[in-house]
Order: C-alpha cells, then structure tokens, then sequence
C-alpha cells in the first residue's frame, strides 16, 4: 500500500473508522465504475467527487455515486443557487489541491460548501477518493458527512 495521504491522515485524525483500498487505473480511462469494479463495491456506493461554480455561491462540491450524473437543477437547489456548471478540468488542481480522478471531499486547499447525495445514508460505509488516482477510503458515511461539514441532498439525474 502506499504511503497514507493527506485525506487519510485527516479521516484518521477525526477517529473514522477507514479501511484503504487501492486499483489499477488507465489515464485514459478515469471512469467512476472502473475504480468500483477495481475495489470489489457495488458502484452505488463508490462516490465521486465532483466540483462546480454557482452563479451566486462560488465554488461548491458534490459527492455522488459513480454509476450516476449529477444533476444541475438538483445541484444549484441544493446549494440555494438559481445556475450551477461543472468547472473546467485545468481549474481543478488550482482550486482544491487535486487531480481529476484523485478529488477528494476531504483535505481540500479550501473549505467549499460540500453536499453529498442522500442515497449515502443507505449504506453502512462509502468509499471516496483519498486523494490520488487509484487509491479509494472506505467510510462510513455519517462521520465524513461530519468532517467535511456536508449537507445530504437528492442530487443526481
């Protein structure tokens, strides 16, 4: 296993339980039901972290199981926003510290309105990223929520 990262390091500190686990992954192919089907989880409930810019509330983050679309409307509600648009790639790295395929709702640059979709609460434990392309945390949802100060909402298409 590779050395801890940051995300892990703070889901430890905050006393989570946290198992790791890590897959193969193609540059080429970033895809969400790659990484579920890498780590042996059913996809609804490996999530991605995905990041978008509201029209009034800036910049938010949406954690949302891979398998599905994150949906604008339900998005931009959630966030008590009239618009809200994915950001581009290339701005990623900049605003949260990641890469696309390793963002993770935790131990970003900044403290972002972060919202994760309620289906989570269906499930014992989650896995998200831990902040590196091909490595996953598995959590329960309850306590991350806590830690990265997320709202549940209904989010996806």
């Amino acid at each position: 296993m590779a050395s801890k990262t940051n995300a892990v390091r703070l889901v430890e500190q905050a006393k989570i339980p946290c198992r790791e686990a890590e897959y193969a992954f193609d540059e080429n192919d970033l895809n969400g039901l790659h990484a579920a089907e890498g780590i042996g989880m059913p996809p609804e409930q490996v999530f991605k972290t995905l990041v978008a810019r509201g029209e009034r509330t800036g910049i938010n983050v949406f954690c949302i199981p891979v398998c599905f679309e994150l949906d604008l409307k339900k998005a931009a509600k959630a966030a008590g926003d009239k618009n809200m648009e994915l950001i581009h790639v290339k701005e990623l790295l900049g605003l949260t510290g990641y890469i696309r395929g390793g963002c993770s709702p935790v131990g970003m640059k900044k403290k972002y309105p972060t919202y994760i979709d309620e289906t989570c609460q269906l499930y014992d434990e989650i896995a998200v990223s831990a902040g590196v392309r091909g490595h996953q945390m598995i959590v329960p949802p309850e306590p991350l929520a806590v830690l990265v100060d997320a709202e549940y909402a209904d989010l996806c298409i």
